[in-house]
């Protein structure tokens, strides 16, 4: 019994040990696994498509309109005034009589349908602008995911830019510790002045701070990443990836052409132009007859049994004409309105392209200048890095003074934090053109 109870001791010490060693289990994030998860669970994109649903629903509303509505009502009568009629005496000399007629039974049952034969062409043009609404709907799903997509890229390439800047931080501390120790070694012989150590102890001191700030930067880089891809943010995450510079060509005029032709916000605002050209046709069939057709089927009895005996049926089936006449001018005021929202859209759809192609203009002439600045920036990094190493065996030497070799040790810093955010500059002039043509997200085939 000892023994047993000692194995199943060590199987809970097991499995306790076991529990937060999974729980803290790192998740390994690339940018297609990035932009995978925040498809999934980015809050902002699945709100964008729950309307979605809700515009589906709209469709099926305007579709009931074309089948025959059915309902039913069940009445007791708990008190009634039954209808007298006076009726003269047919004998002369005798005073008329008074008799009661019930004309109602105590339980009725109606069962009321109508169709709609003709309508105007309204329920036709509801159908037309939910569906084009929906389609609208989709767009504006389309135009979130392209958001959503950049978003992620830029938090994704900003945490990769808060490694780099963390690592140029860290070397330039190692650096100068490095740089101290040998003044330190050289000021203990009496090759060095105690100016030169302690200018070598300040400037590493100076660095410290840096730091500190890059390492927090990096925390802020790694939590908001979370945020967009709908992680906890407690949840371990490593990400792997590197800035990118692929080579791109831009075309101006091609990618222009591309993103008049497939950006999600074009594209929605031709959908609410039909939209509001269906609402404008509904408004003019207000002024249209409609013909219907209609009926009754009613049961009635003063006794609440299932015998037939019992209960009396009639109906009736109606062809119903209704012309409109007059509605106090609200006709008019609706296809001014639907006029009115279709004039305001024509204007939109101007401006709309004027910024579309200004932005596209805007991304092209980023991209081109992101990969200037980063060929430049490459060269300068590897010229930096051979100062550092012949101005380091110079001070061992003595041909050149403390100054010289942090002055250098500077210039590395800032060439290798220039060249990164050359590459992250890159990186997001390209995602951003990608996002200005359209591209990323499926476009639907042309109707």
């Amino acid at each position: 019994m000892a023994r047993k109870g000692i194995v199943i001791l060590i199987l809970v010490l097991a499995a306790a040990s076991a529990g937060p060693a999974s729980a803290q289990e790192k998740l390994v994030l690339t940018l297609e696994e990035s932009l995978r998860l925040a498809r999934l669970q980015n809050p902002a994109l699945l709100a964008e498509t729950a309307k979605e649903d809700q515009a589906s629903a709209v469709v099926s509303q305007a579709l009931a309109n074309f089948f025959p509505s059915i309902n039913a009502q069940g009445t007791d009568v708990l008190d009634k005034k039954v209808f007298s009629v006076t009726i003269p005496s047919f004998i002369p000399g005798q005073a008329a009589q008074k008799v009661k007629f019930d004309f109602t039974r105590t339980y009725q049952m109606t069962f009321n349908f109508s169709l709609p034969l003709y309508a105007g062409g309204r329920i036709l043009s509801g159908y037309k602008a939910a569906n084009y609404n929906l389609e609208a709907t989709k767009e504006g799903v389309r135009r979130q995911r392209q958001e959503t997509v950049f978003n992620v890229k830029k938090a994704f390439y900003g945490y990769l830019l808060a490694v780099k800047f963390r690592e140029v931080a860290q070397e330039a501390v190692t650096l100068a510790e490095k740089h101290l120790k040998n003044v330190r070694n050289m000021y203990d012989v009496g090759m060095a002045a105690r100016f030169d150590l302690l200018r070598t102890e300040v400037q590493l001191a100076n660095l410290r701070p840096q730091l500190s700030r890059a390492r927090n930067a990096l925390d802020l880089a790694e939590l908001g990443l979370k945020t967009l891809l709908g992680l906890d943010l407690k949840q371990a995450i490593e990400v792997r990836g590197e800035l990118g510079d692929k080579e791109v060509e831009a075309n101006l005029d091609s990618a222009t052409g591309q993103a008049l032709s497939v950006r999600p916000e074009v594209l929605q605002l031709n959908l609410q132009k039909r939209v509001a050209a269906e609402m404008l046709k509904s408004a003019k069939a207000a002024y249209i007859p409609s013909v219907a057709i209609g009926g009754q089927y009613n049961l009635w009895g003063d006794q609440f049994r299932f015998n037939s005996e019992i209960w009396e049926d009639y109906y009736s089936i109606n062809l119903v004409l209704s012309i409109p006449i007059s509605n106090g001018m609200m006709n008019k005021a609706k296809i001014g309105e639907s006029k009115a929202v279709l004039k305001q859209l024509e204007y939109g759809q101007r401006g709309l392209a004027d910024m579309v192609r200004f932005e596209v203009q805007e991304a092209v002439l980023n991209l081109r200048q992101a990969k200037e600045s980063l060929l430049s920036q490459e060269k300068n990094v590897e010229q930096a890095l051979e100062a550092v190493r012949i101005a380091e065996l110079n001070f061992a030497e003595g041909l050149v003074t403390n100054l010289d070799v942090s002055t250098v040790q500077v210039a590395l810093s800032q060439a290798r934090t220039n060249f990164a955010q050359a590459q992250y500059d890159y990186a997001i002039a390209l995602a951003q053109l990608e996002k200005s043509v359209g591209a990323g997200e499926q476009a639907p085939a042309a109707k």
